[in-house]
């Protein structure tokens, strides 16, 4: 599997950069906080998302102005702003109708679109989205933003991990410490302390609950019940006020789906149950790569490796010392011809290891 990324502008002329994958019936994925069209790639965070979605359709997603690679210095970041920047990408990617899926901040720019232009969108679909930005859920939850935005301000440039890993533990708790170091590095990469804090503010602006009647496009709302980001409550106030909207629960509190957890697969299935789009069975991707060179023991491991696995992870699973899991890598990278634990990852997975 692979990507073409691509560049366009927004009314404002600011540069986006957007990405297509797949083929199938067209899927638009509006932006969230914070992407990297290439970063997340390769990501044991969300490439399994990519991965899935790509293997359906022509999956269309683009970093938001401010990170990733698009612009980072813009003064508007605003709702419409961001709305703007979705009606560019489709523009620019030629897509007439399409399914649209929302995700966290993501779900109010899909409901804004999908209600301008409904003739556009054939399945909306919100996952761990709110109504609400944080400003307007209370005073507490404020205080707790604003304190969290001084860490990003005062915290993220610094060389010291740990203010980065606290974002890392809130969005995806149950990950491996492979995958906090992936997201931690994330949010290194992908835009400059005082922007994320500004993409932060203006999510708490976030306002779209008077919008919701009008959304007259089939619409699924997915949400984690204890969803460590996003309140559960969100997204059921989203499904209550979307007229007809389909409300699914999962059972998980990571804002970003792991791979390896049950929910994950539940999202997959009321995801295609929904769009009518199933991933085809044995993808041609994954028929050029073997693994015939490999060890049993090596096999094994790298499947770990695919999941997300730290090397002390792996040595524990497998029983053997930390020592021993780098000799079998490099064995394993050698064999593949690899030079990075992200491209074997890729392997992996396009391999069909991780299923």
């Amino acid at each position: 599997m692979h990507q073409t990324i691509r560049f366009t502008r927004s009314v404002d002329e600011v540069r986006l950069a957007y990405a297509e994958s797949g083929t199938g019936p067209p899927l638009v994925k509006a932006a969230n906080w914070l992407s990297h069209l290439e970063f997340d790639w390769q990501s044991p965070v969300w490439r399994h998302w990519f991965g899935f979605f790509s293997s359906a359709h022509r999956l269309i997603r683009y970093d938001a102005r401010g990170c990733g690679l698009s612009d980072w210095d813009v003064a508007d970041l605003t709702l419409a702003a961001q709305v703007a920047d979705l009606e560019a990408v489709v523009e620019s990617a030629h897509v007439d109708r399409f399914a649209l899926i929302g995700i966290s901040q993501g779900g109010a720019v899909a409901v804004e679109y999908s209600i301008r232009h409904p003739e556009r969108v054939s399945h909306l679909v919100l996952y761990g989205a709110f109504a609400h930005g944080w400003k307007h859920r209370g005073e507490q939850t404020a205080r707790q933003h604003r304190a969290l935005n001084e860490l990003v301000r005062l915290g993220w440039g610094q060389e010291n991990p740990a203010f980065r890993k606290l974002f890392a533990t809130m969005f995806v708790p149950d990950a491996s410490d492979e995958q906090e170091r992936w997201f931690a590095d994330l949010m290194r990469v992908t835009s400059e302390p005082e922007i994320a804090a500004r993409l932060i503010e203006a999510t708490g602006d976030i306002d779209v609950v008077d919008r919701l009647p009008a959304v007259t496009v089939p619409t699924l709302v997915i949400h984690g019940r204890d969803d460590a980001r996003v309140p559960y409550a969100q997204g059921r106030a989203l499904a209550t006020a979307i007229p007809g909207a389909h409300f699914v629960t999962l059972e998980s509190r990571n804002h970003i789906l792991l791979e390896a957890e049950p929910a994950w697969a539940r999202f997959r299935e009321a995801f295609e149950e929904f769009t009518g789009h199933k991933a085809p069975q044995g993808e041609s991707a994954r028929k050029d790569v073997t693994f015939d060179e490999l060890t049993a023991r090596e096999l094994d491991i790298l499947g770990h490796l695919a999941r997300g696995l730290s090397n002390a992870e792996i040595a524990k699973r497998v029983f053997i010392s930390e020592k021993t899991v780098r000799n079998h890598l490099t064995s394993i990278f050698s064999k593949l011809d690899v030079d990075s634990r992200a491209k074997a990852i890729v392997l992996a997975r396009d391999g069909g290891l991780v299923k």
